[in-house]
């Protein structure tokens, strides 16, 4: 026999070499939901998009699901039944859990979850968690789950999806608010107003109140004080323009902005009603 070799420490970034080192799995999957978003917000069918990308349609419908840009009410009933077992199983047994109640295939159930590497976020996730698209989505999902069931506490859900999100008064001043947690992890009913200033509190009753007064959905409120004489119903007012719960005059507008596509969006929130 012959004698031992001795042994050699491995060298730091030693090992197989990768056969493809300029591959890089994450950028070609960016790059393919870029062009499929790009090509999907000019009206193209999925068929139509696949066969400008060479993918398949389904493919195509998970890239714009994983870009949040594509609703159906298939993939949201699946991603909310995959999301609810998720809070108690792990990722293969919520996909099975999912397939089962839905009665579908578990390949169907995959088929409209999105791509993702890494850690799974839900809509559920903070904010600073998932991007713009997923946010737009959780405040979509909280107006018609409200819809739906109005209750207090659903409309609540939709004050916190929209926490952050930039405001205007009636007189055009800019202004966002943030909801905080107490010490037990639970939100505190009252939301904070931050105008470059100090920020100043609105009560969660003020806003309920406001509500109730609301005397058909998708009017013109003429001003903030025609909701009641309430506490911060100027900021109130902002709130309610932007959720499409109400509308304002066209000389308010002007000063309040006209938010992108609101008349899809209202008439989207309208029609789970």
């Amino acid at each position: 026999m012959g004698e031992k070799r001795a042994y050699k420490p491995r060298k730091p970034g030693g090992g197989r070499k990768k056969l493809k080192p300029e591959y890089d799995a994450g950028k070609n999957l960016k790059d393919q939901m870029d062009a499929a978003v790009a090509l999907y917000n000019s009206e193209m069918s999925l068929q139509t998009i696949g066969e400008e990308l060479g993918l398949n349609p389904i493919k195509v419908r998970k890239l714009l699901i994983t870009a949040d840009v594509y609703e159906s009410g298939v993939a949201e009933k699946v991603r909310d039944t995959f999301e609810e077992y998720r809070e108690t199983q792990n990722y293969k047994e919520a996909i099975l859990s999912t397939a089962n109640a839905l009665q579908l295939s578990k390949a169907s159930v995959t088929s409209y979850l999105p791509y993702k590497k890494g850690v799974y976020f839900p809509s559920t996730a903070e904010k600073e968690k998932i991007s713009v698209g997923a946010e737009r989505q959780q405040r979509y999902r909280a107006m018609k789950r409200w819809r739906s069931d109005p209750t207090e506490e659903n409309f609540w859900g939709v004050v916190v999806g929209y926490a952050g999100v930039k405001f205007k008064t009636y007189s055009g001043l800019s202004f966002s608010y943030e909801v905080r947690k107490g010490r037990n992890g639970e939100y505190t009913k009252e939301l904070w107003i931050d105008r470059r200033e100090k920020s100043k509190s609105l009560a969660w009753s003020s806003v309920l109140l406001a509500l109730k007064n609301i005397k058909k959905e998708g009017e013109v409120v003429d001003r903030p004080n025609a909701l009641g004489d309430i506490r911060g119903v100027t900021y109130i007012y902002g709130m309610f323009y932007r959720f499409g719960l109400i509308d304002v005059p066209d000389d308010a507008k002007e000063k309040m902005g006209h938010p992108q596509n609101r008349k899809k969006q209202v008439a989207m929130y309208r029609s789970v009603r």
